[in-house]
């Protein structure tokens, strides 16, 4: 008898790329049946196609079953549990992803000063393009993207007719914190975190590994997100305002919509590898199983590497013991 899909391969999976952003759920029931999740509330039942989900937003006043989950993570999907005050993401799936090879190769160039620097610039140059940046230490370029941030929020508020002073949040209760836009770009980008960490685990990075942020477990997170929140988060935000619609919800869907219209989900995964595998290199993505064998090397896994005394290869290797006696 075949596997059952959601413990199928990889490649079997629907592509991260490929899924609907999120699906926001409020005061339900979220339960599993076959291979969709199920939400019941007073009013109606509705079936989702697990699979097709990138993040499930768990909003107040619901509760969600083992099998839902199960089924969530064996699909890749992330959970989001959102609260009143923003997004928070508290657990996720596997994701697609079987193996850890980005995930070496992201540990390899933030531990290393130089190559940690260059992933630095280039996601610089992504948020700046018309800019040379080869020539900046990381103070300079701190400065600069200040200086361009601040630029495009009095932009905006030109543009909009919203008033502008400057950004206010409160860590841990983003959304009570400043004006009405202040409110909407913490909901916004909270929405934005929580999409760019089920990517991020789904193709198989660290969140915790960031490159221009630190110390954080989801410093990634905050590097990637900060690459679009110039074209996402900070127009909606103001444009939101503008138009009296000043709720996290409005928010939330807002963006949401804005991610399905410019694909945003192709571009994170698609800005992720290039950011951390080199130019026209490639890394195997299925699980190797392997055992490290020193060095570089990598030995097969699953089996016993000890030698039978009593079988034809009689002879079982020793390492020699500090006063010359050995050691199995």
């Amino acid at each position: 008898m075949p596997e059952p899909w959601w413990r199928a391969g990889p490649q079997q999976v629907h592509r991260l790329e490929d899924r609907v952003s999120s699906l926001y759920v409020e005061r339900c029931h979220i339960d599993r049946d076959d291979n969709a999740v199920v939400l019941v509330n007073k009013a109606r039942v509705v079936h989702v196609p697990a699979a097709w989900l990138a993040v499930l937003l768990i909003g107040p006043g619901s509760r969600i079953t083992h099998g839902a989950v199960t089924l969530l993570a064996d699909s890749g999907t992330s959970l989001c549990w959102v609260g009143e005050h923003g997004v928070r993401l508290y657990a996720s799936g596997h994701g697609g992803a079987r193996g850890s090879q980005l995930q070496l190769r992201q540990a390899w160039l933030v531990t290393r000063p130089k190559e940690r620097v260059a992933v630095a610039r280039r996601m610089y140059d992504m948020r700046f393009p018309a800019e040379d940046t080869s020539g900046l230490t990381l103070q300079q370029l701190r400065g600069r993207e200040g200086t361009r941030v601040r630029r495009l929020y009095a932009q905006h508020s030109q543009r909009t007719g919203v008033p502008w002073t400057k950004r206010e949040y409160k860590p841990g209760d983003a959304f009570a914190q400043g004006d009405d836009v202040n409110r909407l770009l913490s909901a916004a980008n909270s929405a934005l975190y929580g999409i760019c960490h089920a990517v991020i685990t789904g193709i198989g990075a660290s969140p915790a590994l960031g490159f221009v942020h630190t110390g954080s477990a989801l410093s990634f997170v905050l590097d990637v997100a900060d690459l679009y929140k110039a074209e996402f988060t900070i127009p909606l935000a103001f444009d939101l305002a503008a138009k009296g619609l000043i709720s996290e919800r409005d928010a939330r869907t807002a963006l949401r919509d804005a991610v399905v219209e410019g694909k945003l989900l192709s571009r994170v995964v698609a800005d992720i590898k290039n950011l951390l595998v080199p130019e026209g290199g490639t890394l195997v993505e299925e699980d190797l199983g392997g055992l490290w064998g020193d060095g570089d090397g990598v030995v097969g896994g699953g089996r016993n590497w000890g030698l039978d005394p009593f079988g034809p290869d009689n002879h079982i290797d020793v390492i020699p013991g500090p006063s010359g006696s050995t050691a199995p």
